[in-house]
């Protein structure tokens, strides 16, 4: 299994969701996008704990399945098709998690989730956790 974590899925499994952990001890690839890092880092600066959340984001990217993706021209011509079938469904979902089905689209990726809205993209394949 190869994953696309959200930012929603990464905060899981740092608060130890245990579906969040099975899911990414068995995944053969575990990525992340620079949208997912900009939010995480957003809200390590609004945080309390900004240095300790820094340090284990570090360590979390550091294994050797980690991978953080680009986001780039080609993820933009993803992002396009996703969000014209999003209007047409009438189902708008933030922004940020567009980028997020796109990359996951562009790399042939499932997102690992907590938020329901990524099963209106019908381009990815989405595996929705539920809080324990």
């Amino acid at each position: 299994m190869r994953l696309l974590l959200d930012t929603s899925a990464y905060s899981g499994f740092m608060r130890g969701n245990l579906k969040i952990k099975t899911y990414i001890q068995e995944a053969e690839i575990i990525s992340v996008n620079a949208v997912v890092l900009g939010e995480l880092r957003a809200g390590f600066l609004h945080g309390k704990k900004r240095e300790k959340n820094e340090e284990l984001l570090r360590r979390f990217l550091l294994s050797p399945r980690t991978h953080v993706l680009p986001v780039e021209e080609e993820t933009a011509d993803r992002y396009a098709v996703i969000m014209n079938a999003l209007w047409t469904l009438g189902k708008p979902i933030p922004t940020n998690d567009i980028w997020i089905a796109a990359t996951a689209m562009q790399f042939g990726l499932e997102i690992l989730t907590m938020d329901v809205h990524f099963q209106y993209v019908p381009q990815v394949l989405v595996h929705h956790i539920t809080s324990e």
